[in-house]
């Protein structure tokens, strides 16, 4: 899925900002790093203006993950979706001023004249989203692939407007520079399925399950984990090593973007990405611990993930790997 770019080409320098404006952001930089913590990681190795933008992706992100999450009745949901997909288009159309009472709308609104953001794939989490409301399970990993597409694969694509492709080989525009839209889905699927295997237990307690139907029947899985204990004869090991693998192949292409981003931006997305492959680790070599809480990493890993990814380690492997390909 290739994005349509929406708004001007992204200026080099960072400009000055209004108050209004200014407030806008911090009051998306303040949900950012109260609710995403490993998100709120990597954004910090931003320059100021693509700090900005990507904490207003996610403060609007995160306002159509908490309507999905909510206690309401899915037919509010469904019509508090639709209110929120209205104040995107409202953004689209250039209708959102700065003194809009709406800090995120005001701060979306100015990052998307800033940057060539494709706010379509806002649409497509407001889409992926309405899939849970109305309690949609998958079949097969196709089936749940396109539900990842839309509430994550979208979510790399939107950042890719933010950190552009300037170091893709031949420059901006040119067909390897299109695939970085590729790689940036494929890398939010990644991440999407580490999610679904890190709350699975989670989930199972809010009533849903995302696994394939067909995964958890080949695994003995099919009656599920809202108890938290797995029924006699699971392979619940079986099963998660079976999506870790996935999980790990998908990573494996998705990382092919870093070499065509700037350093900071490769960073951002390495720091991201290496928090949530450590997490994989983890996972994969103690997959019960899933059905016991949430695995997450301690501080002091996430900030070695961080320096290596400053570093530019995971950009270098990668571009090495390629030039192999190529060869």
């Amino acid at each position: 899925m290739s994005p349509t770019v929406e708004g001007p080409t992204h200026a080099s320098a960072p400009t000055a900002v209004s108050a209004p404006v200014s407030a806008a952001y911090s009051y998306c930089e303040a949900v950012t790093g109260s609710q995403a913590r490993n998100f709120a990681y990597g954004i910090r190795l931003l320059p100021t203006d693509k700090r900005h933008a990507m904490s207003a992706l996610y403060a609007f992100s995160r306002r159509v993950d908490d309507i999905g999450d909510g206690m309401l009745p899915a037919g509010a949901k469904l019509a508090r979706l639709e209110e929120t997909r209205a104040v995107l288009g409202r953004i689209r159309a250039g209708e959102v001023d700065e003194d809009d009472t709406d800090p995120v709308a005001v701060a979306l609104a100015h990052a998307a004249r800033r940057f060539p953001i494709p706010l379509g794939g806002l649409d497509e989490l407001i889409d992926g989203v309405l899939m849970d409301v109305r309690g949609e399970t998958y079949e097969t990993w196709d089936d749940l692939k396109a539900y990842c597409r839309c509430v994550a694969g979208a979510i790399g694509r939107l950042s890719l407007g933010v950190f552009g492709t300037a170091n893709a080989p031949g420059g901006p525009g040119t067909a390897e520079a299109a695939r970085a839209a590729e790689y940036a889905d494929t890398l939010g699927l990644a991440l999407q399925l580490t999610n679904i295997l890190r709350d699975v237990r989670e989930d199972a307690a809010n009533g849903r399950t995302y696994l394939p139907a067909e995964d958890l029947a080949k695994f003995g899985c099919s009656e599920g984990f809202r108890a938290g204990r797995l029924s006699a004869g699971a392979d619940f090991a079986g099963l998660v090593h079976h999506e870790v693998r996935r999980a790990r192949a998908l990573f494996a292409e998705g990382y092919r973007l870093l070499p065509m981003l700037d350093r900071r931006s490769g960073a951002c997305v390495a720091a991201m990405a290496g928090i949530y492959r450590r997490l994989l680790d983890r996972i994969e070599r103690e997959p019960e611990a899933v059905l016991r809480g949430r695995v997450s990493l301690p501080p002091h890993e996430k900030a070695y993930v961080a320096v290596r990814g400053l570093s530019g380690l995971d950009a270098r492997t990668v571009a090495r790997q390629s030039t192999r390909r190529r060869a």
